[in-house]
């Protein structure tokens, strides 16, 4: 067994009645709530594109757009540092991560439901300021208004797949998420592409504005969308309305263990208080805790957001023109779709920890050589040969797949599957919030990095990489079809959490 491992015995119930059975009522759930992972995702590709782009440039970043014009006494990797172009960036991510702290009260109180309706309804708002914006301010207001919507989408959406996922595919479900964001990020891409091509200068309008096509889907799906169980039973609604709904989602009468385990956490939470301070403060949600915040504090240190962001920045750093650099994103948004595609179905078969120990390989490597290539090719002047820049694509196509299908869907699903009731819309709270301020710090900072950096900030991630390889060998175990509400269990199992979680420790209501 490797050493981070855990397997819980096997006379421990570990699926439901009916456990392994996909409904068409939950399916069309999940991809209506499936709509907020393509906004995540569509903001992420947009924003590179857009920001890539001359009239963008021109109209709201003068000082870049001149110095990728034709200043050579300006380094190829410093021509695009610029903090308020950053800030155009990070702005979605900080007006999240404030946001955040409000969403997860709302998702925990009155539901996942409301939280994706205030997050449909934000998007809208940031998508028709940003698309008919005329100065700074009203660009970075729409990005703002789109964090918003991120805090509570990012919240609630993760959540919502995990609650009403069959446990036995509940990873697949939950990575139904990240496979969104590379839906959308892929349909930004295609956007910016063509968009880049409209006489006129206005092209990037029609990119930002279009982000309210999948916020329109999910507002208006919201409103259609069933109330998890879980969420449902911990509002205190009547037992035979929840175990009717969910008899509905699992496509089965035989549900009361499962409700039978839902109403024991829910028990336990309104025994314990409040869930923020349960979380921080009580020993035996310690492995939790710190998992809320190493998991998204290792996703963002990939360095997969550094490239998301800034991909066609990068790729005309090494000297593409303007529409070969969107159309090189639009291949690695390809791959990057095509591989959390195959993470949905290899996920529940092999487990999260293997994906998690193979992706991180694969990214390491690729790192390693992305760096090499341009620390040996590319210089303050001048770009890269054709065969160069084609070796770099193929290298960025296939780290980019190394994450669609390991840290990108993983670092998702695995926070929202592991919180007890009591502490999980705090937990997944946690997360976002965690997520947001490093996905901040990284939007912010990697453009200046790379100035000062050079090609050494691609060993810089890679060296994040391998301790954050190393990190889920040692300290992370398996949840590979364990419900929900039983995975509680997987640390009182594992060989290093079992000495900080003690049996004693866990109260009697929590033991399911």
């Amino acid at each position: 067994m490797a050493v981070g491992g855990v397997s819980v015995s096997e006379s421990q119930d570990r699926s439901y009645g009916g456990g392994g059975r996909v409904t068409a009522f939950v399916v069309l759930s999940c991809i209506t709530a499936g709509m907020g992972g393509a906004i995540f995702g569509y903001d992420i590709g947009i924003a590179g594109g857009v920001s890539s782009m001359e009239p963008f440039l021109r109209k709201f970043f003068p000082d870049v757009y001149r110095r990728m014009k034709g200043d050579s006494h300006v380094s190829n990797y410093c021509k695009f540092d610029s903090q308020l172009l950053t800030a155009f960036t990070s702005s979605l991510y900080v007006a999240g991560l404030l946001t955040t702290f409000l969403a997860s009260r709302v998702t925990s109180r009155r539901g996942r439901r409301p939280s994706m309706l205030l997050g449909g309804a934000a998007f809208l708002a940031g998508a028709a300021i940003g698309g008919a914006a005329v100065n700074i301010y009203m660009v970075i207001l729409g990005r703002v208004l789109l964090g918003v919507g991120l805090g509570f989408a990012n919240t609630a959406v993760p959540l919502y797949l995990s609650e009403m996922a069959p446990s036995r595919h509940r990873g697949a479900f939950s990575n139904g998420f990240q496979f969104s964001v590379g839906i959308g990020a892929l349909a930004a891409n295609v956007i910016n592409f063509g968009t880049e091509k409209i006489k006129g200068g206005w092209g990037w309008r029609v990119s930002l504005a279009l982000a309210a096509v999948p916020a329109g889907l999910l507002f208006v799906g919201a409103l259609f969308l069933p109330e998890t169980p879980n969420s449902l039973v911990q509002q205190g609604k009547d037992r035979k309305e929840v175990a009717l709904l969910l008899r509905k989602i699992r496509g089965t009468d035989d549900v009361d263990r499962e409700l039978d385990d839902i109403v024991a956490a829910s028990d336990s939470a309104s025994a314990a208080g409040g869930g923020l301070q349960m979380l921080v403060t009580q020993r035996r949600y310690r492995p939790q805790l710190v998992m809320a915040v190493a998991i998204p504090f290792f996703q963002q240190v990939t360095g997969i957001n550094a490239i998301a962001f800034y991909a066609p920045v990068l790729l005309r750093t090494i000297g593409m023109g303007e529409s070969a650099s969107l159309l090189s994103s639009v291949v690695t948004g390809v791959v990057g779709a095509a591989a959390t595609l195959l993470s949905m179905f290899l996920v529940d078969r092999f487990g999260r920890r293997t994906l998690f120990l193979a992706g991180g390989t694969q990214m390491l490597a690729s790192q390693v050589l992305i760096g090499g290539i341009l620390a040996a090719k590319l210089g303050d002047d001048g770009g890269v040969s054709k065969a160069w820049a084609g070796a770099l694509i193929f290298l960025i196509a296939v780290y980019v797949a190394g994450f669609g299908w390991s840290w990108g869907p993983l670092g998702w699903l695995l926070p929202s599957e592991i919180f007890p009731l009591e502490v999980r819309s705090a937990g997944q709270g946690v997360t976002v919030a965690t997520s947001f301020v490093f996905t901040v710090f990284v939007a912010q900072a990697f453009l200046a990095m790379l100035c000062h950096m050079r090609a050494g900030i691609f060993f810089f991630f890679a060296a994040w990489l391998a301790a954050m390889t190393a990190f889920v060998n040692l300290f992370l175990p398996e949840t590979k079809g364990v419900p929900i509400e039983q995975v509680e269990k997987v640390w009182r199992e594992h060989w290093f959490w079992r000495r900080v979680v003690s049996e004693e420790e866990v109260p009697a209501s929590g033991k399911l």
